[in-house]
């Protein structure tokens, strides 16, 4: 039977490792919604071939049973926020990762602007300075309920809670970032320099 205390693996790994496209595919991924590692991807395509999984067996089922986990499905999956209130079998097969991984607590941190980057939201959540209706919640990868999005925010006891707090203060467009305003200066001494110089010249 094997340790009860060791956890199997919740997700399977590619078929073939190597594959180029695969992997730039993924290289992306890991950088738009700041991942640790591919498992969290490999952890996301498992639950997404589940889902569709499901559906394609309720598709070829028929009678009330059939019926009644139909419902249970598309129930699951409007309160996770991944289909809407008409959707049927054919939109759950129509799911990709990206619908997942934009239900993923750290993509929302970062899209409610809690955070300057995708990386940062993970850091605010791990260290549990976000809290979801109350709960404080350190998985980066909990997949919010749509009930529960208006409900994130920071812990009231987290320093973060402050607007005025440093690390929340966001740049507006067009507000040049602390290299290009360092650059910026340095132009200006040495164009200040370089006229002083010509001036010294010129007596």
């Amino acid at each position: 039977m094997g340790d009860p205390r060791r956890f199997g693996k919740k997700f399977a790994r590619p078929f073939r490792l190597w594959d180029e496209t695969r992997i730039a595919e993924e290289k992306d991924l890991l950088k738009a919604y700041g991942l640790k590692n591919k498992n969290e991807i490999w952890r996301t395509e498992t639950m997404l071939r589940r889902f569709k999984g499901q559906a394609k067996n309720l598709i070829a089922m028929k009678g009330p049973q059939a019926e009644k986990e139909k419902q249970q499905l598309i129930a699951r999956l409007i309160s996770l926020g991944l289909t809407s209130q008409t959707a049927d079998l054919d939109t759950v097969l129509g799911l990709t990762i990206n619908n997942l991984l934009d239900r993923r607590l750290q993509t929302l941190v970062f899209n409610k602007k809690l955070a300057r980057t995708i990386a940062q939201a993970r850091q605010f959540i791990v260290h549990e300075q976000i809290t979801v209706k109350g709960r404080k919640t350190a998985v980066p990868s909990y997949l919010v309920k749509r009930d529960e999005e208006d409900a994130i925010t920071f812990a009231p006891e987290s320093p973060l809670a402050s607007e005025t707090h440093p690390e929340r203060v966001i740049k507006q467009p067009g507000t040049p970032t602390d290299t290009e305003a360092a650059q910026e200066a340095k132009e200006i001494v040495a164009k200040e320099e370089t006229e002083a110089i010509a001036q010294k010249a010129g007596k």
